[in-house]
């Protein structure tokens, strides 16, 4: 498993778990639940934000809160 943070431009996982249960409500409202696919689209010059593809649509997330995100590869 890898934390979503560690994902460069095009590589994509499956959702496994969160790490912070203070923003984990939040992403998965977002559409982050586990299970669901999530690849990495854009990331900004400074390396924050990321913006990735879940759920069908873009999302763009804040560093701290990506390294909060567990994936396993597809």
């Amino acid at each position: 498993m890898r934390k979503l943070s560690e994902l460069h431009i095009g590589e994509a996982g499956i959702i496994h778990s969160f790490e912070n249960d203070e923003i984990f409500l939040k992403l998965m409202e977002m559409g982050c639940i586990p299970g669901e696919a999530i690849r990495v689209e854009q990331v900004a010059p400074l390396g924050d934000p990321i913006s990735i593809s879940v759920a069908g649509y873009q999302l763009s997330l804040r560093k701290d809160e990506a390294e909060s995100i567990w994936i396993t590869n597809n």
